[in-house]
């Protein structure tokens, strides 16, 4: 479904920004890369797919074709195609954030060694200073950041939305970021709003993100399930035991508003009971990475007896593309797939004996260092180790401006 980008705003709706177009930004220079939409030929890498369960092939060919994956497998030919060689790399796919607030980037390291009750109140100080020109450059800059970790698809839970324009700005920064996206209209943590609705097989779509039973009674917290209903939309909210509710997910269970497109970012203090409840209604839970290698690292070693690699690296690429309903685009190197992918090199010191088993080596030793190369819909935007669309420095110098503004501003 497609609609007008302003259309739906109400006091009740969500202010909700998604435009039905691959991003283009303008490039920065750099190394030429194939046009998007040529075929290209990763050729002799080791290949993990991650479906049904992660699994490592030495000497193992990608064909690309059109943005997405058409074929996988040893020695593959595809006249023309430009070649992008992967001897001494992993190649897999592009791994999937399903809760980050991007636009925080600007207020890295601003609330630390304080509780929860310091970091909201940060927000309430510095959320309403925020400009559109802050906005995006925070949610640029923290996109690109993703990206160049080898993170290509992310739910940017966009807790910012003051204004119309400031969700605008959001969302044209992820699309000039290059990378895919699922923009959840985030109601500030003081305020309600209203909507808006856009093409869902773009690059960037969209989701609600209200603030739940967490914080609001259930009458409203129903209004909002009703208005994501009305406009078919995925839900996303915050989680915890909090002082509308004690037992959330009970709570939501007993007012008939448990529902499968639902995704629980880090439901803290959530007992088992509840945490069955979500498993049960088909529902999903997210953690909120900083780099995925980290995340997938702590997964495993807090993981349950049994879970292994593969386990791990499956949650960070095929089950998050699920818990956004993307897993039949994205998440694995099924041909039919887009073509969101990352090389990893396996001559930096930390991988040199990756070979062994490639899929532990992503888990266990794998940094954001190691991603050498990055597809998103078969576009390169990451080469030889740099992001080849976006002028980083530029976006450093107004990051760093627009933090000291935002923060430093009465």
């Amino acid at each position: 479904m497609r609609l007008p980008r302003r259309n739906l705003l109400t006091a009740a709706a969500a202010v909700t920004a998604a435009v039905p177009l691959s991003a283009s930004p303008a490039s920065a220079g750099g190394p030429r890369t194939p046009p998007k939409g040529r075929r290209i030929l990763i050729r002799g890498g080791h290949v993990i797919d991650t479906e049904p369960q992660p699994v490592a092939r030495a000497d193992t060919d990608v064909l690309v074709d059109g943005g997405r994956i058409v074929a996988v497998g040893r020695g593959l030919r595809a006249a023309g195609a430009a070649i992008i060689d992967a001897t001494g790399h992993i190649v897999l796919p592009g791994f999937v954030d399903t809760h980050r607030h991007v636009w925080q980037s600007a207020l890295r390291s601003a609330s630390v060694d304080t509780g929860l009750d310091a970091y909201f109140g940060l927000l309430h100080r510095v959320g309403p200073r925020f400009r559109p020109q802050d906005v995006h450059i925070a949610t640029l800059a923290g996109a690109l950041e993703c990206l160049d970790a080898g993170i290509t698809t992310q739910l940017d839970f966009a807790h910012i939305a003051y204004s119309p324009d400031l969700a605008d700005a959001a969302v044209d920064a992820l699309e000039e970021a290059g990378l895919r996206a699922v923009f959840g209209y985030g109601i500030p943590v003081d305020v309600t709003g209203g909507g808006n609705l856009a093409d869902d097989t773009a690059l960037v779509t969209m989701a609600y993100a209200p603030l739940g039973p967490l914080s609001t009674p259930m009458d409203t917290v129903a209004r909002d399930w009703r208005i994501a209903d009305e406009l078919d939309l995925p839900l996303t909210i915050h989680l915890a035991a909090g002082p509308a509710n004690e037992h959330p997910v009970t709570a939501l269970r007993d007012a008939g508003l448990l529902r499968r497109k639902t995704l629980y970012a880090h439901p803290d203090g959530i007992g088992d009971d509840e945490l069955k409840l979500i498993a049960d209604s088909g529902a999903t839970a997210a953690a909120t990475p900083g780099d995925m290698f980290s995340t997938m690292r702590a997964a495993h070693l807090a993981g349950q007896p049994g879970t292994t690699a593969a386990d791990v690296l499956r949650t960070a690429t095929l089950d998050g593309a699920a818990a956004l309903g993307l897993a039949d685009r994205i998440g694995s190197l099924r041909p039919g797939k887009q073509a969101d992918l990352v090389l990893l090199r396996l001559d930096d010191l930390n991988l040199l004996t990756a070979e062994r088993d490639p899929v532990a080596a992503v888990v266990m030793a794998a940094q954001p260092h190691n991603v050498d190369t990055v597809l998103v819909a078969g576009r390169v935007v990451k080469s030889g180790g740099r992001l080849l669309h976006a002028d980083v420095r530029r976006t450093a110098r107004a990051l760093r401006a627009t933090a000291a503004a935002v923060t430093g501003r009465r």
